[in-house]
């Protein structure tokens, strides 16, 4: 029967689980020719719901729940630090003169404080830096929910030893013991990892860059009310009751995958978590370019556009990682003495980025390439990082932050770059190597940065945020490269094309 005579009889939405039949089973078939593993023929009934659902609520209650903690962490550790230490917290005593040299002892609590962020980073990053694509490449074979499930019960168990040690007074030695058991179970970046991998697994490549940027907008948005509630909540009750909605956010995000996500892969029951396998995948990927990439003359090119990709995409988000811990020291501290209120407020301009980016991108993508919108937006981090290195009033702290305001155009750009040079069957490797360098971004850039931060304190307390300008001038530099020589190669090939010499 021809296509049109069914698309007449049969109902849309079984046509198009019928048109994703075919496409798994091609992705199989190319599976089998790179010797990677298949998975089964059959997908196991799920929640069926009339409307059609995606990840991005996942995302969003996942992104919630940890820019509600995140900033309230560090504020706790600052109390706890000053209590143990003596200090009585009156951070206003440098901020009446700024020319008076700040306490001794606060410099100690800054300094123990950025270093307890390190080992707390330290510890859940490393278990996830082997765990995160482990899970990510699993997934390929074993199916996507289960890697968005998983690591919100992580989350929520590491919300829960952070609330025994408030609750009992415990050192904050213990929150390591949170991060831990939050890296064992893949911790934030195993979520990121399963949404964009479902994303790539449901979109083509021509619409792939934006709605990785409709993932990207929701973490800013999720990010922008934790910030706002926090601060000020914070604030009125203390630190036990947001760390409570931090607990039943990420069960939510954990229920509702349960419930309403389709699988988007066919799982295969006999496949293996703890293999080499998934290791191996990820291996070949980058040493031989993938299928995308191999058995051609372009081979070369095509593996070394990956690995400069990936770096670029390392040392942005190395950046924005490592100096996010950064903000709130530098405002809890004079000559800034943010309160809870105003910290709260500086996080949601940060993360109103993320929705202004969106729209940025949306608008310049009708008249710039993808390459050039990345570099309009890592101008904007550059001077806004640079405003920050010098900020010594709330005026001037705010307007880094608005000139901040297309600073995440560059990353979901340079995701969709990564996911559009390899093979849909390869997507799941993919993510789970990005998942990898996204773990190593937090490994590295929390090390970097917390340990410059204290240790420039003496000669330029923003040198850190100068020092991150000064990092993302590296992939600026290799994206306009990599698009000129795109360019260029492209209007040879057409001169040759026309005979034109």
């Amino acid at each position: 029967m021809d296509e049109p005579d069914t698309a007449a009889i049969l109902p849309e939405d079984l046509l198009s689980a019928s048109s994703t039949d075919d496409q798994l089973s091609d992705s199989e078939d190319r599976k089998d020719e790179a010797g990677l593993p298949t998975a089964t023929t059959s997908v196991p009934p799920s929640c069926r719901c009339p409307v059609p659902v995606s990840v991005e609520p996942v995302l969003f209650l996942s992104m919630f729940s940890l820019a509600l903690q995140a900033p309230l962490t560090t504020q706790y550790l600052w109390d706890r630090i000053s209590e143990d230490l003596g200090y009585n917290g009156s951070r206003r005593s440098g901020c009446s003169n700024s020319s008076v040299d700040p306490d001794p002892l606060q410099k100690e609590v800054e300094t123990l404080t950025a270093h307890w962020n390190l080992y707390i980073s330290l510890g859940g990053f490393s278990v996830g830096l082997v765990i995160v694509p482990l899970l990510g490449s699993w997934s390929d074979v074993a199916g996507r929910r289960t890697v968005l499930i998983l690591p919100n019960f992580g989350l929520a168990l590491q919300a829960v030893v952070y609330l025994v040690v408030m609750y009992l007074k415990l050192p904050v030695v213990c929150f390591l013991v949170g991060r831990l058991l939050s890296g064992l179970s893949g911790d934030f970046n195993a979520v990121l990892a399963g949404c964009f991998s479902y994303v790539a697994d449901i979109s083509d490549k021509r619409s792939r860059t934006f709605r990785v940027a409709v993932l990207e907008a929701c973490l800013g948005i999720s990010g922008m009310l934790a910030s706002i509630i926090g601060g000020q909540w914070r604030r009125a009750q203390g630190y036990i009751n947001p760390f409570w909605l931090v607990l039943a956010t990420n069960l939510a995000s954990a229920l509702y995958a349960y419930l309403f996500i389709r699988e988007s892969v066919r799982p295969d029951p006999s496949a293996r978590l703890l293999s080499a396998r998934h290791y191996k995948a990820v291996w070949r990927l980058y040493s031989t370019g993938g299928i995308s990439g191999a058995g051609g003359g372009g081979e070369p090119l095509h593996r070394g556009k990956l690995w400069l990709y990936t770096l670029c995409f390392f040392l942005v988000v190395a950046v924005h990682f490592g100096t996010r811990e950064l903000y709130v020291l530098y405002e809890l501290s004079s000559p800034l003495c943010w309160d809870s209120a105003l910290i709260g407020y500086g996080s949601a301009a940060l993360n109103l980025a993320y929705l202004s980016s969106l729209l940025g991108l949306k608008v310049m993508q009708r008249c710039l390439q993808d390459s050039w919108v990345a570099l309009v937006g890592l101008v904007s981090n550059i001077t806004g990082l640079v405003v920050f290195s010098v900020a010594h009033t709330t005026q001037l702290m705010f307007t880094g932050y608005g000139l901040c305001f297309l600073f995440m155009a560059s990353t979901p750009i340079l995701r969709s770059k990564l996911s559009k040079l390899v093979d849909p069957s390869e997507q799941g490797a993919l993510f789970a190597c990005v998942a990898c360098v996204e773990s190593l971004c937090f490994l590295v850039g929390s090390s970097l940065f917390n340990s410059l931060y204290p240790a420039t304190l003496h000669f330029m307390k923003g040198f850190s945020f100068l020092f991150a300008a000064i990092v993302l001038l590296i992939p600026a530099a290799i994206i306009g490269a990599l698009q000129c020589f795109d360019q260029r190669r492209e209007h040879r090939d057409s001169a040759s094309h026309f005979g034109i010499s």
